[in-house]
């Protein structure tokens, strides 16, 4: 087993750690993933995948499943994304920890909820972090813990906006914009205002997969922003998907003013009430060294990201809509 192309996913039976442990077995790696419930991963479908049974929360596991990797994905949230502020901080730790046992690498997938929308309208490597949300400041001090571990544990650190594309399934375009498993009729417009950034999860992965290929070129302690599509008009995925149905769709708005309503009492309206900023102010990935480290961002033409997606949430009713607009381009 070539360790050098060996990594250990954490969250490899989800959406985002999925879809890394997919591109890295496209480049030639041995993927191993950890599940809790190894009937349920060997029926994921991911066959090539290495599974071990354990729990990111148990050290013991994690040490043990991280044996001979060179890098470690933390792609795992708690179950049911509950408990964020006793679980996800000693789960990093349980990862930064076998990594410095073993020499590995610890790859993230960042988020924007680290930053005010509000004053980082751009954000950059540098761009200083200020969450306004609990879960925000929960993933600042996840990322202020790899960073005090480097140079001795290094670390990536890909940042993205918003997830669509097949494997994406929580996520606010499978969950509020559009209706999994039934022809689209209607759209939900989540964004209060243009300037919103979508990462296609496949791109996203393929990025994580070629910054892995040439770990030689990247800092002991990375952080790599991931441009996507940037909805500047706020308009933009909701002409992508009629452009796929071949019709105007009907566009209603979220009913944020009903998350604030009854956020009190907790749940998921909490949640939603908590990070409403994200979608209020217009926040865009600088991908400079993203470009500087690969050439190019991985970037699939919006039109066929936007037809794999419906395809993959089984919403296209009559195979594939004949395509009424020219694709986006997008720069760098």
């Amino acid at each position: 087993m070539d360790t050098e192309k060996t990594a250990l996913v954490l969250g490899a039976t989800g959406g985002v750690g999925g879809a890394i442990a997919a591109a890295l077995l496209g480049k030639g790696w041995t993927v191993r993933g950890l599940a809790r419930n190894m009937e349920a991963a060997r029926r994921s479908g991911a066959s090539r995948i290495e599974w071990v049974g354990g729990d990111a929360m148990n050290r013991a596991d994690v040490m043990r499943a991280a044996q001979g990797v060179s890098t470690i994905v933390h792609a795992v949230n708690p179950p049911g994304y509950k408990n964020w502020g006793k679980l996800v901080l000693p789960m990093i730790d349980n990862t930064i920890a076998a990594a410095r046992t073993v020499g590995a690498r610890v790859v993230l997938p960042g988020t924007v909820y680290n930053f005010d929308p509000a004053r980082t309208p751009v954000l950059s490597e540098t761009s200083p972090q200020n969450p306004k949300s609990h879960k925000g400041r929960i993933r600042v001090e996840l990322e202020a813990r790899l960073e005090r571990a480097a140079p001795e544990v290094e670390s990536l650190i890909l940042r993205a906006g918003d997830f669509f594309g097949p494997g994406a399934r929580s996520s606010w375009f499978t969950q509020a914009m559009v209706a999994q498993g039934k022809p689209v009729r209607r759209i939900v417009n989540v964004a209060r205002g243009p300037g919103h950034t979508w990462a296609y999860l496949p791109d996203l992965a393929e990025a994580f997969a070629l910054l892995l290929e040439h770990p030689e070129n990247l800092r002991p302690f990375e952080r790599v922003q991931f441009e996507g599509v940037y909805d500047g008009s706020g308009t933009i995925m909701i002409e992508a998907i009629e452009r796929q149905v071949g019709r105007k769709l009907p566009v209603h708005r979220f009913p944020w003013w009903a998350m604030n309503l009854v956020a009190p009492f907790g749940g998921f309206p909490r949640e939603a009430a908590e990070i409403s900023d994200v979608w209020r102010h217009p926040m865009r990935m600088d991908n400079t060294r993203l470009v500087e480290l690969l050439g190019a961002e991985p970037r699939t033409p919006l039109d066929t990201a936007m037809h794999e997606s419906l395809v993959a949430m089984g919403c296209m009713e009559d195979g594939p809509a004949p395509f009424a607009g020219p694709n986006l381009t997008l720069s760098h």
